[in-house]
């Protein structure tokens, strides 16, 4: 049967920063999804395939229902056993929408099939994350059977995570870099061992008190750094472009709220390589502010 969207546009026509994690069988996603979880400091909805790979402390667990885990810090996982249809459904009859929803691709999904699920009602593609794990890339990307789905889950990705560095048999990071490079262009790369990075990554997607403003800077132990670019507002979509354009190839992630010569408020996003300037709709109204940059140390 054909999935029909929905009439009327959940929490007021408020839209949730949606992030699809891709790659194949034992890349590492579960564990991504659980470190997430363990760490972050909002509340966030993960649609996954097996609900019971996710090995969350009984602890911090509010209610476990079927294929629903609720935790007590508010976040919720919910499985895609019957369909992308129905587990949205299942999100947006919440009456609080979560701050950012992540969604765990199948290990053999082509991202390109899924991705129009971004326009969902209710949600916003906030990008594409696939994971590689650097024991495997080489081998896979060259066989007959999958190889063509591996490089896709790899070209399809605004951003590329490397896992599993430190096992025996894993290639060095240069050489899986040039490999990446060769499939996916000029795909960013980064160490998925650094888990505050991906958290960090997430962050800035979703509606934080105060917005993206509230942003903390680094410390001298993350291996990342919050910069900030400033704006002059009022300030033209060209201009914005500008400067996002001319941003250092460091540079992972940067969202900004500006408003321009006519008064209207607009948000600037850069999750990799994908780029968004779009109008912001009044119930996702934030104050202006300046450009905030994530960038690789």
């Amino acid at each position: 049967m054909r999935y029909q969207e929905p009439e009327f546009l959940p929490w007021d026509g408020r839209r949730v920063p949606l992030t699809f994690v891709s790659g194949y069988l034992g890349a590492g996603k579960t564990t991504l999804i659980n470190n997430v979880l363990a760490t972050t400091d909002r509340p966030i909805a993960v649609l996954v395939n097996d609900v019971g790979e996710i090995n969350v402390d009984a602890k911090l667990i509010k209610r476990h229902s079927g294929d629903t885990i609720e935790l007590n810090d508010g976040c919720v996982c919910c499985s895609l056993v019957d369909g992308f249809g129905a587990a949205f459904d299942q999100i947006r009859a919440r009456e609080t929408p979560p701050d950012h929803l992540v969604v765990e691709l199948s290990g053999v999904a082509d991202p390109s099939r899924v991705l129009p699920w971004g326009r969902t009602a209710g949600f916003k593609l906030d990008g594409l994350l696939t994971l590689v794990a650097a024991d495997q890339i080489l081998e896979l990307t060259e066989r007959y059977e999958i190889g063509q789905m591996v490089r896709a889950q790899v070209s399809a990705a605004d951003m590329v995570a490397i896992t599993k560095l430190e096992v025996d048999g894993a290639a060095s990071e240069d050489v899986l870099r040039d490999h990446l490079a060769e499939i996916g262009g000029d795909v960013p790369v980064i160490d998925a061992a650094d888990g505050s990075l991906i958290t960090t990554l997430l962050r800035i997607g979703g509606r934080r008190p105060g917005g993206v403003a509230d942003v903390p800077d680094s410390t001298l132990f993350d291996r990342h750094e919050v910069g900030r670019v400033a704006l002059d507002q009022p300030i033209s979509v060209a201009d914005v472009e500008a400067i996002l354009d001319g941003l250092d190839d460091s540079v992972m992630r940067a969202k900004a709220v500006f408003v321009d010569p006519d008064g209207a408020a607009w948000t600037a996003q850069m999750v990799g390589r994908r780029r968004t300037i779009t109008p912001l709709p009044d119930v996702e109204l934030e104050a202006a502010t300046d450009l905030v940059t994530i960038s690789l140390r």
